[in-house]
């Protein structure tokens, strides 16, 4: 059964950090604009951006050292980290800015300061890092900065890592204070219930079956309620923005753009301790090196993490592999994503990346007890009792054919397909996402609205100070901006002694 058309102006796909942001932007941009949000699941953030199903990591490219590569004549290129991190920046004014306008309430709800910290063993490890560290220390980005490679420094800041380990390998870290946690999940939550309040209208348990243009240029979408019935929604702008089900619905949107492009899902796990008492004794993100073949996502790392006002630990992530492409996905996801017009990427792309489908064949194969082996090069004396494993949430990496790369191409980053009107804009990818939400929509909103541009600067810049300045290349706005979004946020130096 189906029931009569209904128009609006902008239509969200999925209730993630992706549309929360988009919606909120346009929200104080266009206030006049009418907004629907269709989300299949009964709440807000509950996959991709739900606390649980990713790791909370502010993304500065404080940390991780996928962003910092070394060069052949052995300098390091931190180019990455430093794009990351301006991004990062972005969403930081933007939070501060709703907070401050009092849009959003406590932000204590989805932000709280935490040391950000490389932790490398071996030799040429330690060497990278000192390297990558005089490259980034050097820079106002990074400032505030510290590596060690003395015993005694590390036990003071890593207490759990450095206590009973054997080794005699030498090991070296880097910490900067300035890393935060983020509540992805609650975040998302807070910027629906201000759309709420905006009168965005926000259909749950609606899915999205079917997308096509009409004669008129719109886009006329057909959803399947919570009642099994089919409505039909009419907007001149969709955004598609539904985590790892975004693919699909690019592909029935029959644009051009989303043309050769396919997915690879990779599922990871986390194990989370249960032991108050080793819990208490970290406090800190250290990320690691990846292994040789695994994907920059399965960096191993140890998080505090702050869920539910609660500070907990978790290790992780190990990768798996379900060709779901959501957690609440179907088992033919990747099957139904393979068309004529990708098959050869796909094809080209399964023959360049054995080495990956082996490894996460692996990762899936492995017993607890093999997990523990790995946190154990993190926390030597770790109790396989003080650890439960959780499953996190399902992440589609981007297939494309690339001049550099050549067909088939593994994409790992963020990446927005949008058509050549900008009427319809597909959201695909994985990490650094959730932290770059603010730039990404952004760049959304120059490739979707250029028309709108010039007559929403003024009020960009007022919620984003740095919008289109070089922070690096301006260190006086850079700490006036680290200044006032501490503040607004509650990140202030007084407060990253809490434990």
């Amino acid at each position: 059964m189906s029931s009569g058309e209904t128009k609006t102006d902008v239509i969200l796909i999925g209730a993630g950090i992706m549309s929360a942001t988009l919606g909120t932007l346009l929200k104080e941009l266009v206030p006049e604009w009418k907004i629907t949000v269709f989300e299949k699941l009964e709440n807000a953030g509950e996959e991709s951006s739900n606390e649980w199903n990713n790791a909370g990591t502010g993304h500065a490219a404080l940390c991780e050292l996928n962003y910092t590569v070394e060069k052949p004549n052995g300098s390091i290129d931190i180019s990455k980290a430093v794009e990351i991190n301006e991004q990062f920046q972005l969403s930081m004014q933007f939070w501060s800015y709703l907070v401050n306008s009092k849009l959003i309430r406590n932000p204590q709800d989805f932000i709280m300061p935490l040391p950000h910290m490389s932790m490398v063993q071996g030799e040429q490890n330690v060497s990278f890092l000192k390297k990558r560290f005089e490259a980034m220390s050097n820079n106002p980005l990074f400032q505030g900065m510290d590596f060690s490679d003395d015993p005694g420094k590390l036990k003071e800041w890593i207490p759990l890592i450095i206590q009973d380990r054997q080794s005699n390998e030498p090991i070296a870290a880097t910490k900067i204070d300035s890393g935060t946690d983020v509540n992805f999940g609650a975040l998302t939550r807070n910027l629906f219930d201000h759309l709420k309040s905006k009168n965005v209208d926000i259909k749950y348990k609606h899915s999205v079956n079917n997308i096509k243009r009409t004669s008129d240029g719109s886009w006329e979408l057909k959803v399947r309620n919570a009642s099994g019935n089919v409505e039909r929604h009419t907007a001149k702008f969709v955004f598609i923005g539904g985590g790892g089900g975004s693919l699909h619905l690019l592909q029935k949107s029959g644009i051009p753009e989303g043309k050769h492009i396919g997915g690879f899902p990779v599922s990871g796990i986390f194990m989370v301790c249960n032991n108050p008492d080793v819990i208490a004794q970290h406090h800190a993100k250290v990320y690691g090196k990846a292994k040789v073949g695994a994907p920059p996502m399965s960096v191993p790392h140890l998080d505090t993490r702050f869920i539910d006002n609660k500070k907990s630990l978790l290790f992780g992530p190990f990768a798996g592999f379900s060709p779901k492409f959501l957690k609440t996905g179907s088992m033919f996801d990747l099957v139904t994503s393979v068309k004529p017009d990708n098959l050869v990427t796909m094809l080209s792309a399964g023959a360049k990346n054995m080495s990956l489908t082996k490894y996460l064949i692996e990762q899936v194969m492995l017993s607890k007890e093999k997990r523990m082996e790995e946190l154990r090069e993190f926390i030597p004396n770790a109790r396989i009792e003080d650890w439960d494993l959780e499953v996190a949430g399902q992440r589609v990496q981007v297939i494309k054919d690339t001049v550099a790369g050549g067909k088939g191409t593994l994409q790992f980053g963020t990446e927005v397909i949008s058509a050549a009107d900008g009427s319809i804009a597909a959201l695909l990818g994985a990490s650094p996402g959730a932290s770059t939400a603010v730039h990404v929509m952004l760049e959304v909103f120059k490739k979707c609205f250029p028309q709108h541009m010039k007559e929403w600067e003024p009020k960009i810049k007022e919620m984003i100070p740095s919008y289109g300045v070089s922070l690096m290349e301006n260190p006086e706005l850079l700490h006036e901006i680290h200044t006032s979004t501490a503040e607004a946020l509650g990140l202030s130096e007084k407060e990253l002694v809490t434990s």
